[in-house]
């Protein structure tokens, strides 16, 4: 392990070693189960939080994806009502829905952002210590770069995430809350309509505001998905219809030649019943210019482990 005078602020350090990434059990993406050995590395013990991209817009002036009006060459099918700048929000629905279609609970909403979570009349105001979410890949990469980090990669993510249970199902073992405690923010609840909030919480949580793992990091699964570095490969093309956490971006046109990246640990909109995936294994693809209220990321630090 690296010196305590190299250890970054508020990160943990996770030693390297071989797991086995995926999962058999659940969705055809998270298939085949592999072993994979990572390197030592650094990584936020929490996301990162609506403070901490605010101290760094603050430093460098950065414009987000979501602040920025879309260039219209790049969605030549879209609506052009749609080409401002703006963000995707989940809008609960007043009663059961068609599941196959994320139109019905999923809206582009013009003014949205990282500053305005829930459209242009929200503010950040007493969100400090959420996680910052309406944050594309190129908003991550941004921090992580002007942070002097990077983000994890999949693997990276999955080996921290799992805590040193190896093969269990969540990042705290095999049963979903154990002693009826809740140890992640998820849905509970039917959804896209009913919402129990069984966990305390309806939308993002403060970090840190459920159980760490065995490695003492913080909101591994649940709250918001968070981005990695690496490309998706599914071991299964899916229909984005049938997705409810990973709309292909904002527009209907989007090009088919967008990049996409791996997400990461589901958040408080995956429910049970619908999208079982606030598991180490669970993964997802998304389009890098794609930002929503519950995508954010955390970063990692390698550099030390080699020192």
């Amino acid at each position: 392990m690296p010196t305590a005078q190299h250890q970054p602020t508020d990160m943990t350090w996770v030693a390297g070693g071989t797991f086995l990434m995926g999962s058999a059990d659940f969705y055809p993406e998270e298939r085949p189960v592999l072993p994979v050995s990572v390197d030592g590395f650094w990584i936020d013990e929490v996301p990162v939080t609506v403070a901490e991209y605010q101290r760094f817009i603050a430093a460098t002036g950065y414009v987000t994806v979501a602040e920025r009006r879309p260039d219209p060459a790049d969605y030549p099918d879209a609506d052009p009502a749609l080409l401002v700048p703006g963000s995707l929000v989940f809008r609960r629905t007043n009663g059961p829905v068609d599941l196959r279609d994320f139109r019905n609970w999923w809206a582009y909403l013009p003014g949205a952002d990282w500053r305005h979570p829930g459209g242009p009349r929200t503010s950040c105001r007493g969100r400090d210590e959420h996680p910052v979410t309406h944050v594309a890949y190129p908003d991550a990469r941004a921090y992580a770069a002007w942070a002097g980090k990077d983000l994890p990669t999949e693997a990276e993510w999955e080996y921290a995430a799992r805590g040193g249970l190896d093969g269990a199902v969540y990042a705290w073992g095999d049963e979903f809350a154990p002693g009826g405690r809740m140890m992640a923010n998820t849905w509970q609840g039917r959804f896209p309509w009913e919402n129990l909030r069984t966990d305390g919480y309806e939308g993002t949580s403060p970090v840190g505001s459920f159980p760490a793992n065995g490695y003492g990091l913080y909101d591994m699964t649940g709250n918001v998905w968070e981005w990695t570095c690496d490309h998706f490969l599914p071991r299964h093309v899916r229909s984005a219809a049938s997705s409810c956490c990973g709309p292909r971006g904002p527009h209907a046109g989007a090009p088919a030649r967008q990049q996409l990246k791996v997400i990461k640990g589901g958040s408080h909109l995956c429910a049970p019943s619908y999208c079982l995936r606030y598991r180490p294994a669970a993964r997802q693809g998304e389009s890098i210019d794609t930002s929503t209220c519950h995508l954010g990321f955390r970063c990692v630090v390698r550099e030390p482990a080699n020192q």
